[in-house]
């Protein structure tokens, strides 16, 4: 269920911090950094007052960082959602080529994961049969 659906009053950026995992310097800089796609609203006494979209936004974000994605496409894909509709194309080419970076690094980590595999296997057998003395024993 996104935040859409369960709030619609305003958060403060504790509230935020809280619920993205991001921490309330974090947020500061993202709105700096021009990375949100819309505006903060502010109080009259000059606090921020985030929306659900907001929140759901910055869910987004945080999945896009955590998966390595620069913040020079970050702050590009913020800016197109800023602009709204009819650049979608130039979306999806941005993060098409994410995701095939992902691809990438999933599959690099995959094929050390197999190494890893093979790796605890010789030790475990060694183990096993009482023969781990000497494996890979640069003195030898």
């Amino acid at each position: 269920m996104s935040t859409t659906e369960t709030s619609a009053k305003p958060l403060s950026i504790g509230e935020v911090a809280e619920q993205t995992g991001l921490s309330v310097h974090a947020l500061r800089f993202y709105e700096r950094e021009g990375l949100l796609a819309g505006p903060v609203q502010r109080t009259s006494g000059g606090r921020r007052r985030y929306t659900a979209f907001d929140v759901d936004w910055l869910l987004i974000c945080v999945k896009l960082r955590e998966s390595g994605m620069p913040l020079s496409d970050l702050k590009q894909f913020a800016e197109l959602v800023r602009h709204g509709p009819g650049n979608e194309v130039e979306r999806l080419r941005l993060l098409d080529a994410h995701r095939q970076r992902v691809d990438a690094q999933i599959q690099a980590l995959e094929e050390c994961r197999s190494v890893i595999v093979w790796k605890v296997g010789v030790y475990a057998e060694h183990l096993a049969r009482g023969e781990a003395g000497g494996l890979w024993d640069p003195t030898a």
